[in-house]
């Protein structure tokens, strides 16, 4: 006798369905019961259960276990109302393209465009440029102020840790040639040249900087971060170095959007760490009320320290011989000293630890802060990682592996920045050994990869492409012995970035029991030439059995 069928029994066919389950990496159905996956394997399997509700919308598309970003940010939703200027073309939350900018005077005329249209007195405020990618002079205060020298304006820099603006903001906030800061950019006369960095140096345009978080924190960015991960085939992402447990309203207007049924994608709110000890108590003791989630569309299993820069902006703690070629702005946001002693109250209440460290120096710190805590208070399972991890060593990684640490790379980097770390950053050794996946397997060292959207374009398929490939814009490969395999790739941006987000027994795979969370693709990232996975569309996804169609399907 079959068993009894529910109400809302569904199977779903397709022309195959890719697990992330290696003991059944692939099946011709799913069923789903409440939410969750029922059976998969054969239709005859998933019919046994008495069920003959078989939807074969899906029967020529291609279902994955849902894609699960372990390292983003909700302000990528920020595109719907912030201007880009990047210099890569962009999906939006819509699904529209916004073209890139190729240079220091496009940004100009763009900036020139949106300025024209504002009304008078408000600060312009834009993000994604990187003068990096050009061979002029560095972004500075003259260059803005050909658009306006009365209005404020503020670029916020690709990476998320440097800005530049021009006079009006220095001289509103009277920011001068005796101005003490050492976060601040100057010229070689040592007047300010309008570049801020780090957060030390961003805070000084106070308004700007407030105005940028005030929509960072807005439902509509909220509900624009959710469609682009929906567009990209993501079913849980994170937004690492929230903020949201200052202001437990806002985790319940939150917690009120996720929940609802039209919401595409589960949330796992990491909160960031600081360097009070004080401040850290409190923030420990609040996550750990929320530990279990505030629902199964918003988690806080994980907390974030942001430990230095981006490598891109100079600012990322680099081992010797430092930087290839440009000035080391690197900086420790808090001091090294003090780590082991900020991250105690999360490490002794089992609260899952992600640590942003760009340059190696920076991991060193890390790792040792985490030999330390364990040596205080054993836990077995805590799947503390390092976060980028894009220069670690391979001496960073075997000890990091020996202590049951992760690591996350940013291998998006490879793309969008490899050209520059080859010829301006690190140079070619290094480059050629940034985001060491091969090795990491090599080594046994567990890890997922990421977007860090909105650096770059939040979207696994072309996490996997570049971890596959490791193509930059010129055709150049770097570091052909740290290309990995597309199986490889695909679990490492679903049930091991599960794993680092303590979610790997309800998402990152498609099994009995765990939540029905499924990526619908045109095309099988197994079967096409690996140069095209970047390039496959994504129909929608699946989250808990409710279907979200792409806009920009």
């Amino acid at each position: 006798m079959s068993p009894s069928p529910a109400t809302n029994d569904v199977i779903y066919t397709a022309r195959v369905i890719r697990t992330a389950n290696p003991s059944q990496p692939t099946a011709d159905a799913i069923a789903i019961r409440d939410g969750r996956v029922l059976a998969v394997g054969t239709l005859e399997d998933c019919r046994s259960w008495g069920i003959d509700n078989v939807d074969t919308r899906f029967a020529d598309k291609v279902l994955t276990a849902g894609f699960v970003e372990a390292h983003a940010h909700v302000m990528a939703g920020m595109y719907a109302s912030v201007p880009y200027v990047g210099r890569f073309a962009r999906p939006m939350p819509d699904g529209s393209i916004a073209e890139g900018i190729d240079s220091t005077e496009a940004l100009i005329e763009r900036l020139r465009e949106v300025e024209s249209s504002m009304p008078a007195g408000e600060s312009l405020i834009c993000r994604g440029f990187d003068p990096i990618y050009f061979d002029t002079e560095r972004l500075a205060r003259h260059h803005l102020d050909e658009v306006s020298a009365t209005r404020p304006i503020f670029v916020f820099h690709a990476s998320g840790h440097l800005a530049t603006v021009n006079t009006a903001v220095l001289l509103k906030y009277g920011i001068g040639k005796d101005h003490p800061s050492p976060a601040i950019g100057r010229y070689d006369d040592g007047e300010p040249d309008g570049e801020l960095r780090e957060p030390a140096g961003m805070m000084l345009a106070r308004e700007e900087l407030t105005m940028f978080i005030d929509l960072m924190q807005s439902d509509d960015t909220f509900l624009a971060f959710a469609q682009l991960m929906r567009n990209a085939g993501v079913t849980t992402c994170t937004d690492l170095a929230n903020q949201w447990w200052r202001t437990p309203d806002l985790v319940a207007a939150r917690k009120a959007i996720a929940q609802d049924g039209s919401f595409p994608v589960r949330v796992v709110v990491a909160s960031q760490v600081n360097a009070s000890v004080d401040a850290m108590t409190k923030l420990a003791e609040t996550v750990d009320t929320l530990h279990g989630g505030a629902g199964d569309k918003m988690l806080f299993p994980i907390v974030k320290l942001v430990l230095d820069g981006s490598i891109q902006g100079f600012t990322a703690m680099i081992d010797w011989p430092g930087y290839f070629d440009g000035d080391d702005h690197g900086q420790f946001l808090i001091p090294p000293e003090q780590v082991v002693n900020v991250l105690r109250p999360f490490h002794e209440r089992n609260i899952g630890i992600h640590c942003h460290c760009n340059g190696n120096l920076t991991s060193g710190v890390f790792i040792d802060a985490i030999e330390q805590l364990l040596t205080e208070t054993a836990w077995l399972d805590h799947r503390h990682t390092v976060t980028h991890a894009q220069l670690m060593t391979q001496a960073q990684m075997r000890k990091a592996r020996n202590l049951g640490m992760q690591a996350n790379f940013f291998v998006n980097h490879v793309w969008f920045w490899g050209d520059q770390h080859r010829g301006v950053t690190v140079g070619p050794d290094r480059a050629d050994h940034i985001n060491p996946c091969a090795t990491a397997d090599r080594i046994g060292l567990g890890y997922s990869v990421h977007t860090d959207a909105p650096v770059t374009p939040p979207g696994h398929l072309h996490t996997m492409w570049a971890a596959v490939n490791r193509v930059t814009p010129t055709g150049r490969v770097l570091g052909e012995t740290e290309r990995i395999s597309v199986d490889r790739a695909f679990h490492a941006v679903t049930i091991d970035a599960a794993y680092q987000l303590h979610l790997d027994h309800v998402i990152g795979s498609l099994e009995v029991g765990k939540w029905a969370d499924i990526a619908v693709l045109e095309e099988d990232p197994y079967a096409v030439d690996p140069m095209a996975i970047r390039d496959i569309g994504v129909w929608g996804t699946i989250v808990g059995g409710v279907v979200h169609q792409s806009s920009a399907g």
